[in-house]
């Protein structure tokens, strides 16, 4: 059914151009094992073969990368999908996958003014007192407009690109094909399983193409920090700067350090989203903020308690801290915008991160690794698990960093280094981990950005240490009690109920026990080929006797003094017996590309 929806003919146009962009980049062969060519050229669409390889001199990632940004939207958030996955791609491919940018020609206004008309419920020169009609920022997906509220309050207006669900709609039937043929055709990319990456790609895709999602997902951050006060040092001057910011507010009250844009819920949906706008210095001006006067190890520190707690006690975190979603404010305060990518960790996953990240600071491997092979267990990406090899090249690793002062560790290096013996011995991180590696690695070369001498493991040491002891504080062990008694519970009075069915299915036979054997079916599909490999093999050499015998009979039709149908049954068994050397030679190639 996907393959009829695929080759609809609304996906023809779309499909043409990106086979085209394909071949050019040398990816011809691909598009010829997913059925495209012969599909385009069944409808008269013609395919440049001649342009296959023209870029062919480019390292692969380079043309993956170039590629992707010439088929769109769809393939660039793909590409920045895959800049989280350090755990599948060396640090060159990820490096690549990085510079695709999120960026694209605004749309024309008049398309714009007329959905947000829909959207608002009446023209937006109408709904705000002010608005802009020049985008503030673009991106592939949506642009940004500013605009002033009747009360006088500054906003932005975030406004989905018109008809840009049918495109990706589209891309994502493609896309899904496209990992199909990958990972049945390509024996050294098949290990990175992506036809799971597609699926998690297209549910978050279409989460981030209804803003309403991204509008609570900011809500519940700001929720969270409600309240926070920050690592709490007594910086002085953080505590001026923040009298001076209230003085000037005429609140006489501190603001809060961490600043979460306000949503207007009254004119947020699928298509747009008004969020209050932050006036602050971009995280990529660095000069502006000294000139500023603010303090960079201030908000380097505050930065890193910030995405920490995020992640270690909220279990919800912004997955792009970049420079270009963190804005500056006075009183050494942050503000974070943009939460379409975000990641969520559950109460265990929040665990082993801090057991992990405290075993790497007080260079205890074997924590290390036994978090490491839980997050693994579900076997590697080429098969079973070397524990005791993956345990011993853990040791090592951290033994290397015994005695190091912390304040010389850097956290970042010390993961995107386990990450690497993860893919030495071809193991994934689930998505959700992946995510929380890369924000952790952004996350500390902008701190270090702004402060070069940034301590990040001391920063995070009290605060691991803090949420591994308060999962033991009584109020929360009773808490896990009572869920592992009501479950327990549950269990038990489910039992009875499960028992009567397993001895009614017994009673009238159709009880079924699945028993799946590692590797049966690549057993059974080599004796298939076996049997067929050996019945034309004596199908030929039937050929050849009858044939010999018919060259000494005489009489009947002759060519060149040779009897015609002794030449025509020699000629087939010839073209039998090439067949067959050539299916044994490609089972046998076949066989060694499965080897590990």
């Amino acid at each position: 059914m996907l393959w009829q929806a695929l080759v609809a003919a609304r996906d023809l146009g779309r499909l043409q151009e990106i086979a085209s962009i394909l071949i050019r980049y040398g990816f011809g062969d691909m598009v010829r094992r997913m059925g495209l060519a012969n599909l385009l050229e069944r409808t008269g669409r013609v395919l440049h073969w001649h342009e296959a390889g023209e870029l062919a001199h480019l390292p692969p990632h380079a043309r993956v990368r170039r590629a992707l940004e010439e088929m769109g939207p769809t393939f660039v958030k793909l590409g920045q999908i895959l800049a989280t996955r350090v755990d599948l791609f060396e640090p060159e491919w990820i490096a690549e996958f990085s510079k695709l940018q999120d960026s694209s020609p605004a749309s024309p206004y008049p398309e714009i003014h007329q959905q947000l008309t829909e959207d608002l419920g009446a023209p937006p020169e109408e709904v705000f007192a002010a608005f802009d009609p020049q985008p503030l920022a673009t991106g592939s997906i949506a642009q940004v407009h500013r605009a002033r509220l009747e009360e006088g309050g500054e906003v932005v207006v975030k406004v989905r690109r018109p008809g840009i669900r049918l495109v990706i709609e589209a891309d994502l039937r493609w896309l899904s094909r496209l990992a199909e043929a990958i990972e049945t055709g390509n024996s050294e990319l098949r290990y990175v399983h992506w036809q799971e990456v597609v699926r998690q790609f297209t549910q978050s895709l279409r989460r981030e193409l209804d803003f309403g999602v991204e509008c609570r997902n900011a809500e519940r951050i700001a929720m969270n920090f409600s309240g926070y006060s920050g690592p709490d040092p007594t910086y002085e001057t953080s505590a001026a700067g923040l009298d001076a910011v209230a003085a000037t507010d005429g609140t006489g009250f501190a603001p809060p350090l961490i600043v979460i844009p306000r949503v207007y819920w009254q004119w947020t949906g699928e298509r747009v989203c008004v969020q209050e706008f932050i006036d602050g210095i971009p995280g990529r001006d660095l000069a502006a903020v000294d000139h500023a006067g603010l303090d960079r190890k201030i908000l380097a520190s505050r930065g890193v308690h910030a995405v920490i707690k995020m992640i270690v006690e909220d279990g919800l975190f912004h997955a792009d801290p970049h420079p270009g979603n963190i804005f500056y404010l006075p009183g050494n305060r942050l503000a974070f915008i943009d939460f379409g990518m975000v990641g969520r960790l559950t109460e265990e996953r929040r665990d082993q991160l801090a057991r992990l990240l405290l075993g790497l600071v007080q260079h205890e491997h074997m924590r290390v690794a036994d978090v490491l092979l839980d997050w693994t267990s579900g076997g590697g990406m080429g098969g079973d698990i070397n524990e005791d090899a993956l345990t011993s090249e853990i040791g090592t690793f951290v033994d290397q960093h015994l005695g190091v002062p912390l304040r010389q560790l850097k956290l970042g290096n010390m993961l995107s280094d386990l990450v690497t013996i993860l893919r030495a011995h071809q193991l994934s991180l689930p998505p959700d981990l992946a995510l929380f590696v890369k924000t952790f690695i952004t996350l500390e070369g902008m701190g270090r950005e702004l402060d070069p001498e940034l301590d990040l493991a001391g920063e995070a040491l009290p605060m691991l240490r803090g949420a591994l002891a308060a999962r033991y504080v009584p109020a929360a062990m009773a808490k896990r009690g009572w869920r592992a008694a009501a479950d327990i519970a549950t269990l038990i009075g489910d039992l009875p109920r499960d028992l009567a069915r397993l001895v009614r299915s017994a009673r009238r036979g159709r009880l079924d026990i699945h028993v799946e054997v590692a590797h049966l079916k690549h057993v059974g599909d080599q004796l298939g080929a076996a049997a067929n490999r050996l019945v034309i093999g004596i199908v030929v050499a039937a050929i050849i006797v009858g044939s010999s015998i018919v060259m000494t009979v005489s009489g009947g039709p002759t060519l060149l003094g040779l009897p015609i149908f002794g030449l025509i049954g020699y000629s087939c068994a010839t073209i039998g017996g090439i067949w067959l050397l050539l299916s044994i030679s490609r089972s046998n190639k076949a066989d060694r590309d499965r080897k590990p």
